[in-house]
């Protein structure tokens, strides 16, 4: 999980893909990652990583776990600045 803002990007090299932390964690054998493409608020951040883990913790799959988190967000905020900057990728 990589909360703080802007995680997700990285950059570009020709033939080579984006370079950052996304890849670096992929190529040291990370199956999954939750990352910012942008700026995210600190508290709605919070509120979404305490509903994702709470799901996931009661044994929803991650993928499931992380959708529901970032639909319960958008009901609250549904300006796609407080919950659109997550993306979850890998398996």
């Amino acid at each position: 999980m990589l909360s703080a803002c802007e995680t997700g990007l990285g950059e570009i090299k020709n033939g080579e893909g984006v370079y950052g932390l996304q890849r670096a964690l992929q190529e040291a054998g990370t199956k999954n990652i939750i990352m910012s493409l942008w700026k995210v608020d600190d508290r709605v951040t919070q509120e979404l990583m305490v509903q994702f883990y709470a799901l996931l913790l009661s044994g929803k799959p991650k993928r499931v776990a992380f959708g529901e988190a970032q639909a319960a967000v958008r009901q609250k905020y549904p300006h796609p600045y407080y919950w659109g900057a997550f993306v979850l990728i890998g398996e």
